[in-house]
């Protein structure tokens, strides 16, 4: 006979929404069970953003050590030390880590370890346990996906497997062009790999506005990172050396390895969603606008949920959950004022329109963009950067759109989604200044400009 237990919430999954879903559930005084068959912290600590920017952040270091002579500090690159690279990799992960499951604990939450599965419209059953909620989370999250007939095996890997290399490849194919894809060949171009990144449609990073793409492509061209657009992917064959990887217009390119970048899938199969009538399509769990499933009391929350696949997305949805199951009525989450962030070097950051939605939206001439150059910008001349803040308006109106490509510019994307989300005019930022000498000043500038006084630019 199995043992059951009750409580106020369930959720299946501790990622960043399950974790986040807990969390703010236990600060609101309800019983909470949080099942994961891994490790709480889910893609997003382990397996993704965490690792992959620590590894970013030493291929920043290996740049800036090759290039120390330039401005005077007297540095030779000596190469890479794959097990102290990872091991510094792994000491960030353990410590979130450890810091995550502290807090968990801290606000009474269960955790409970292993597989669960959706066997009624309040029960989750994890082994021989039986888990009864009044309200049920899904909080499955995503896998690394494939393409049909590509088999994840050897020397053909995805961001998991590369994350655990313990050497730096002499060359890698990478397949796919977007984020994730983007970012491992800025990492490993920085670590000393020979990098060709083959992407089907025109850019790379397709989903940013168009002039940020052709500045990446720019920037990754002078830093010898080889990309191939429009071009489709045929096979590959591998030996015990490297890959060959064969295109659909009849070329092909040799690496030590391949690395699949296609995308992220929902990760909902046999869990028991589609025998309790959640309601699906492509594999992912079609929750309204208030993340309810439409079946009894079961919400559905991060990447299983269709939209962007980022963690903060999923931390966001978590939160809402939990105070929506509190009766707080929150405000429901605006999918286009999530920032969004590409740790590529240079950097991009974006939030809200890009010109082209914009003009789509609203009109073409009933839409102003402006860009300033970074080439104006004190500390990014600093950082030998490259780069530009876009910010694009409803004429005469808010703006609905942030676009930045440089170094750090990451960092500004929090003003950004501050602007677009409170519909700021360029001239509400009249009276107010940002600091000399920072890269945020070029957020400034370019508002200055949008409100029809450019300073630092020539017009």
């Amino acid at each position: 006979m199995a043992d059951t237990q009750e409580y106020d919430i369930v959720i299946l999954g501790a990622g960043s929404g399950g974790y986040a879903a807990a969390l703010r559930a236990g600060q609101l005084g309800m019983t909470v069970a949080l099942v994961e068959g891994d490790k709480v912290g889910g893609t997003c600590l382990h397996r993704g953003c965490i690792p992959t920017k620590a590894l970013l952040h030493a291929a920043d270091v290996a740049d800036e050590v090759r290039e120390g002579a330039s401005i005077g500090v007297k540095s030779s690159f000596e190469g890479i030390d794959m097990t102290a690279l990872n091991a510094y990799k792994d000491g960030v992960v353990s410590r979130m880590y450890k810091g995550l499951t502290g807090l968990v604990s801290s606000r009474n939450i269960d955790t409970i370890e292993g597989w669960g599965r959706l066997t009624g419209k309040d029960t989750v059953q994890v082994g021989d346990r039986v888990l009864k909620g009044k309200n049920i989370v899904l909080a499955t999250g995503s896998y690394s996906k494939s393409l049909p007939g590509l088999a994840i095996e050897g020397r053909v890997i995805t961001s998991d497997q590369a994350l655990l290399l313990d050497e730096v490849p002499e060359s890698v194919i990478v397949l796919g062009g977007g984020v994730i894809g983007s970012e491992l060949a800025s990492a490993w171009r920085s670590l000393g790999s020979e990098v060709t990144i083959i992407e089907g449609l025109p850019n790379l990073v397709p989903n940013e506005d168009p002039a940020i793409s052709k500045a990446l492509e720019r920037a990754f061209r002078k830093r010898k990172i080889a990309f191939k657009t429009k071009t489709m992917f045929d096979r590959v064959e591998q030996n015990e050396n490297g890959v060959t990887v064969y295109t659909q217009d009849g070329k092909s390119y040799d690496a030590s390895y391949l690395l699949v970048a296609v995308g992220r899938g929902p990760s909902t199969a046999n869990l028991g969603y589609e025998e309790q009538g959640i309601p699906m399509e492509r594999g992912f769990v079609t929750a309204n606008d208030r993340l309810h499933t439409g079946v009894g009391n079961i919400y559905a929350v991060g990447d299983i949920v269709p939209g962007l696949q980022l963690a903060h997305r999923g931390f966001l949805h978590g939160i809402f959950v939990a105070e929506e199951i509190a009766g707080l009525n929150p405000k429901t989450i605006e999918e286009h004022l999530i920032p969004r962030v590409t740790y590529t070097n240079p950097e991009i950051s974006s939030v809200g329109l890009n010109q082209d939605a914009a003009e789509e939206k609203y009109g073409k001439e009933t839409v102003e963009a402006v860009e300033f150059n970074l080439a104006g910008n004190g500390k990014s001349q600093m950082l030998g950067t490259a780069g530009f803040v876009k910010v694009v308006r409803e004429k005469d109106g808010p703006i609905v759109g942030f676009h930045a490509i440089g170094a750090r510019m990451g960092e500004q994307v929090g003003e950004g989604q501050l602007m677009v989300a409170w519909e700021a005019f360029p001239e509400d930022f009249e009276g107010l200044i940002h600091a000399h000498p920072t890269q945020n000043e070029a957020v400034g500038e370019a508002i200055l400009a949008l409100a029809g006084k450019p300073l630092h630019t020539h017009n």
